[in-house]
């Protein structure tokens, strides 16, 4: 198993991070901190990752007008709710759908059809990724500290982890809302 993640990793975290891929990338954090994988290598591949899908979808649809919104229309819904997120919080928007479940993948798309200029969207997609793939990173590391190295403070950190996580994800109901 040790030489198929060492063999492999790498590539499921390029993969992993192109979609919705917290769950790969907080994986590969956590292997990370066992030794298997290196931290910095994974934040690099992840950062890479998501900003070449980013940018690939955002271009898709800025070049072909509506295209996958309307050739596939089980995705309107989420694209309603990415387009009334981007012209409500516009730049913030941008910072932020990699954070925000569901509407993640669809939000690249709905940016390039909406007009947002490709220069503007790369600065602040470049912020974005960077944010996005160091703290998923570290999330991973640090829980992978936490669960193998902390065994007796555990129930400590998760109730503090999650006490914050709430607050996180309070204060960003609260921002959007």
């Amino acid at each position: 198993m040790e030489q198929a993640i060492k063999q492999w990793g790498y590539i499921v975290v390029f993969l992993g991070s192109m979609i919705e891929g917290e769950s790969v990338v907080i994986t590969a954090g956590f292997l990370a901190h066992e030794g298997y994988l290196s931290l910095p290598k994974i934040i690099a591949i992840s950062f890479f990752g998501t900003l070449i899908a980013d940018q690939g979808l955002y271009h898709l649809d800025r070049y072909q007008g509506v295209y996958f919104l309307t050739r596939f229309p089980r995705l309107k819904p989420r694209a309603d709710r990415a387009f009334l997120l981007l012209h409500r919080y516009n730049g913030y928007f941008i910072l932020a759908f990699r954070f925000i479940y569901g509407i993640r993948t669809i939000s690249p798309l709905v940016i390039g059809a909406s007009g947002i200029s490709p220069k503007r969207f790369t600065v602040l997609n470049l912020i974005a990724a960077s944010i996005w793939s160091v703290l998923s990173c570290l999330v991973g590391y640090f829980f992978g500290d936490v669960i193998m190295n902390q065994q007796s403070y555990l129930s400590k950190y998760i109730f503090g982890g999650l006490f914050v996580l709430g607050m996180i994800g309070y204060s960003i109901y609260k921002f959007f809302k």
